[in-house]
């Protein structure tokens, strides 16, 4: 789940933890015209009344025909070969939603994302939230049909909502749908690999470098970093970073503000890749697991990516 935004009706509870009061993000209306955005709804409903033909299926609408549950329990079933024990036809909501919880519970496993953030959750599909639906679909596509062409380098404008004391404040973000079709492929070597395989003596420049920068950008947190390797292992001070940086409240309860478990260092540091993906600062995947274990030329690369975005503004 995206912590920055998720969109809905702010008049309801979105999140499956019912607390009112979270970051929304809302689909920017000019966005719906937008040729590569519903060059991806057409594709993805193709996709899916190929896959359904010979169950007479019929998806004309994303948001309105996939919310209660019936046409992924049966693309579920097609694409991954998943039986799960629903009922096929509920009526009430309290039965879809029941439906649809283990439906989501499944693809969670199926993706394997344990403990990770996710894009969706059951309140946003049930509502009809066409982002949360989006990277959901692309996620299965992905995941069960990698092959599957997908229209690439999809991203969308959004209105970030957050409720404060003081009242509601609002942003702009990018959020992105699918990469680019090479996003797969081994990366090309960068300047961080050139510097430790060649320069091994200029790495101190190199890292006092990223220490002063970001310390200037954490004064007015009263942090101080003097050790990058074991300083951003658990996540919390690189997201702190990013919201200072990157003009995001992120709230407290998203995160974990003291990582007892690596497996909690883990979900907070994938949660701010996710950050700096969907903004556009990382051009490149990154395993957060290089991080948590402290891997040096690795934390760099994602602090450099910062400091190229924001150290001339």
């Amino acid at each position: 789940m995206d912590p920055v935004a998720q969109s809905g009706d702010s008049q309801e509870m979105i999140f499956d933890t019912e607390i009112r009061g979270e970051v929304q993000k809302i689909l920017q209306p000019s966005m719906e015209n937008d040729a590569k955005f519903q060059e991806l709804k057409q594709f993805l409903i193709d996709w899916i009344n190929n896959e359904l033909q010979q169950e007479h299926i019929v998806v004309k609408s994303l948001e309105e025909d996939l919310f209660d549950g019936l046409i992924l329990h049966h693309l579920l079933e097609k694409i991954g070969q998943i039986k799960l024990d629903v009922e096929e036809i509920t009526l009430t909501a309290s039965n879809q939603k029941r439906k649809l919880g283990v439906i989501l519970e499944a693809v969670s496993e199926c993706l394997q994302l344990g403990e990770r953030p996710m894009k969706w959750n059951l309140s946003l599909i049930y509502n009809k939230d066409i982002l949360a639906t989006l990277h959901l679909l692309v996620a299965l596509a992905q995941r069960f049909q990698p092959d599957l062409p997908l229209p690439p380098d999809v991203s969308v404008e959004v209105i970030v909502m957050e409720p404060t004391r003081t009242g509601m404040k609002t942003g702009k973000a990018v959020e992105v749908l699918t990469g680019s079709r090479d996003e797969g492929s081994t990366p090309k070597k960068d300047a961080f690999d050139e510097l430790f395989d060649l320069n091994l003596d200029k790495i101190n420049d190199v890292k006092q470098a990223m220490v002063d920068f970001v310390n200037k950008q954490l004064v007015n947190l009263s942090l101080t970093v003097t050790d990058l390797d074991s300083q951003f292992a658990d996540g919390v001070i690189l997201l702190l970073l990013i919201g200072q940086l990157e003009g995001y409240f992120i709230n407290l309860g998203t995160f974990h503000l003291s990582p007892k478990s690596p497996e909690e260092k883990v979900q907070n540091v994938t949660l701010a890749l996710d950050l700096l993906m969907d903004g556009r600062v990382l051009e490149n995947s990154v395993d957060p697991t290089e991080i948590v274990n402290r891997d040096l030329k690795t934390t760099l690369r994602v602090l450099y990516s910062l400091f190229h975005k924001h150290s001339k503004s």
